[in-house]
């Protein structure tokens, strides 16, 4: 997997939401979006 970089665009995604819906990056193309990832509850990291 390729390491990304501060500034690097986004590759496509699709990720499980807080309702158990879906999201895709795509649906908010042309549109800015800060995407945040943290590590699994009671996990290190």
């Amino acid at each position: 997997m390729a390491q990304l970089h501060p500034g690097d665009p986004a590759p496509a995604f699709t990720a499980p939401d807080q309702n158990g819906g879906t999201v895709k990056l795509s649906d908010y193309s042309g549109q800015k979006v800060f995407v945040y990832f943290y590590p699994k509850a009671n996990t290190s990291g």
